[in-house]
Formats: structure tokens, sequence, C-alpha cells
């Protein structure tokens, strides 16, 4: 039996206890916080999507950075036999929802958490709240231990699970990095991911707080599409916001370094630019003396109407039996191709996952362990793996984990 140490009691911390304690390990975790499972506790809105019941194709294709990485995690630990430990061992019980996106049926993350908690317990696991992880003890390449502060505690293995550096109140402020600096590591580029965007045009914050369903988008840097997605965004005072946007922040967020990327809404996309200029003149026909700004209520929401009326360039007093064929053709297009300038990511006070982090090449995927330092393991969000929303991040936790709770000698 070996002493080992898990610097944070996340997903990932408390996944690999269970998986090191279950493997016969005496398991201590040390998290700063004054509870257990913090940033879990605020996932997905407080329901907490622990994991996807997509298959495992679907699962490496959702991984933004590094999928080749998480094979071995995967298999080891995958999101059918997360469910299956959550369900059978814990004692939570789990539902499906659109997306197979996996919930608790209570819709309470802090039901997740304490299913966790309880499985720790029974598990002899030793958790030790309110205490910060200052340095790693590392002799000759070996880690055989930690500080915290002035006081030392001794392991055979220890387990970095600090997240990354998002949502830092949940105690995500990139000590994880520094450990791994401190191990010889590389930190490949740190940014915020799974986040909202910031737009150019004046018009988006006209729009503040109007919230689109069944729209297509379409992310283009010059003539290159990089990403198109179909579903849900909100506007806000500062950009754009919603599911179609924070999965698109994570494939966009580098080229936004290299100058400005065009998003590209389709307000209809159920309707081909005919069908669609079809269905603007039966409304014309239906009231002919209506002024043109007055027309498109039938078409759109309320609070858009002024935007689009503005965009077209037809005059908002003109009515509608006189507008021409040339004008309805333009209304059509900017329709179905209402653009804006993507100029920025918002800070990782909002990013949902954290993109960069611990270099895998350093790290050996079928054990977790670091390549650079014996004895010392890696465990979720601090690595450099990022994927989309759904439940994914959560499962890359639960699968790097598990993993290196196990392959501890």
């Amino acid at each position: 039996m070996s002493k080992v140490i898990i610097i944070g009691a996340g997903a990932a911390g408390m996944m690999a206890a269970y998986s090191a304690a279950k493997c016969g390990h005496e398991v201590t975790i040390i998290e700063k916080n004054e509870k257990c499972g913090k940033k879990l506790f605020i996932t997905g809105k407080g329901r907490c999507n622990l994991t996807n019941a997509c298959d495992a194709e679907e699962f490496f294709d959702k991984i933004v950075t590094n999928p080749k990485f998480m094979y071995s995690a995967f298999y080891t630990f995958t999101n059918y036999q997360c469910m299956d430990l959550f369900e059978n061992e814990f004692g939570l019980e789990i539902k499906t929802e659109r997306g197979q996106r996996v919930f608790p049926a209570s819709d309470k993350s802090y039901d997740v958490i304490n299913a966790l908690k309880g499985a720790l317990k029974k598990a002899g696991v030793r958790i030790i709240l309110n205490k910060k992880v200052t340095e790693l003890i590392i002799t000759d390449n070996v880690v055989c231990g930690v500080k915290c502060g002035d006081e030392e505690f001794r392991a055979h293995a220890v387990i970095v699970a600090t997240g990354g550096n998002s949502y830092k109140s949940t105690g995500s402020d990139g000590d994880g990095y520094r450990f791994a600096k401190a191990a010889g590591h590389t930190i490949k580029n740190v940014e915020p991911a799974l986040v909202p965007l910031v737009t150019k045009e004046a018009w988006v914050k006209n729009l503040q707080g109007l919230s689109l369903r069944n729209i297509g988008v379409t992310y283009m840097s010059g003539s290159k599409v990089i990403y198109s997605d179909f579903g849900e965004m909100i506007f806000t005072h500062y950009g754009v916001s919603g599911p179609v946007v924070l999965t698109a922040s994570s494939y966009i967020g580098k080229k936004i370094n290299g100058g400005s990327i065009t998003m590209i809404i389709d307000l209809k996309p159920a309707l081909k630019d005919q069908q669609l200029e079809a269905r603007i003149i039966r409304d014309f026909e239906e009231k002919p003396n209506l002024i043109f700004k007055n027309s498109l209520s039938k078409l759109l929401p309320k609070k858009l109407i002024p935007v689009i009326v503005s965009l077209s360039g037809i005059d908002p007093m003109k009515q509608v039996n006189s507008v021409t064929r040339e004008e309805r053709i333009k209304l059509v297009q900017l329709l179905k191709n209402l653009t804006c300038t993507i100029t920025g990511l918002r800070d990782f006070n909002e990013a949902i996952v954290t993109r960069g982090g611990v270099c895998v090449k350093e790290v050996v995927p079928g054990t977790m362990e670091s390549k650079l330092c014996k004895h010392l393991y890696f465990a979720g969000e601090v690595l450099d793996v990022d994927a989309v929303t759904g439940g994914f991040n959560l499962q890359v936790a639960w699968s790097t984990g598990y993993l290196a709770g196990m392959e501890i000698e």
C-alpha cells in the first residue's frame, strides 16, 4: 500500500482518490477551499452535466485539443462506465436529455458531489479542507510529498488535479501550472475556452438580452470556414453568448489572435432563399399599405426588427407594396447572412474551461504519470486537453482521474 496525496477535490481529484483507494492505497486529498467540488457545484448552471452518452467516435470528435492523448484514459474509464459507477456504485439516479447530455435525475449538482463524497468516505479517503498546497517536494526528479506552508506531507505519489484557470472564485487559479513548472514541465498557452465573444458592431449592443433559437451560425476567417453550428445564442452588452457561441470559442479562439473573425447568423435556416422571399411576399400582400418598419412582426422578434430595418437600407416609412424585388432580395440576404465581427474573447471569469496547460507530450498517456518526475501524476483541466460543451470536459476529468489513481504502484 502506497501513500497518495491528491491536490484538489474537484471532479478529477475526487475520481482519482476513489480509484486509488479502490486499488488499496492510503489516499489523502488536500483542498484549499472550505468544501469539495466547488466548481462542480456550478457546472451546467447548477445541474451538473456529468457526462455525455455518445459513442466513442463522437467523444473524440468533441475534444478540441489533443484528442489522441485521451485514448487510453477514455477506454480505461468510458462514459458508460462512468454512468454505471455513479448509478450502481454511488447510488445516484441519472437521466439523459437532448444531445445525449447526462444529468442527475434531481437536477441538483450537489447530489453528484454528495455521491462522490459518500463513496470516498466509504473507501477510507482522508479529505483535508482549507489547506493550500504551496509547493511539491521533489528530490532527484522524484516527487515525495507536498508542502503547505511550513507543514510537510510525505507520500509515495502525488496527483495534481488543481483544475485550470477558469472561475477563479472556485479555486482554479493556476496553482497546478506552477507545480508542473517546478517539476520541469512545459505549460502550453493558457487561454479561456467555452467563453462568450466580443463583437465590433454597435447594433449588437441594441439587442442585449435577446435570445435566438433554431438559428444557424458560421464563423469565417477570410474565406475559410472555421466552425458552423445550429442552435441557440444570446446577444449581450459586449457581444454574443449562448451554446453556439461558447462551443465556437474553442475553435476560433486562436484565430482571433491573428485577426478578426466574421460570424454569419442565418436567422431562418429552415427556409431556402426563394422560400423566404415567398414568405415575405405573402406577409407584404396581406397588408400592402403597411409601412416597412411595421411589416416584420410575424417574421422576427420585436427587438430585432429595428436593427434589420436599419441594416436593410430600405426606407422604414416605405409602404411594402412599393418595396422593389431588389430590395426584397437584399432583405432575404440580410436575414440569411446577418454578419458581425468577432474581435476577442471574454476573460477567464466567464470561461467554462481553460485551453492550454501541462504539455501532454511530457505525460505518459497510459498512466497520466509525468515523464520528467517520477511518481508525479496529472489529471483533469490542468492538462492541455479541452472539449466542447455537453459533458465532455467532465468526462475528461473522470477518465484521467480514474486512470491516474489506478496506475499508482
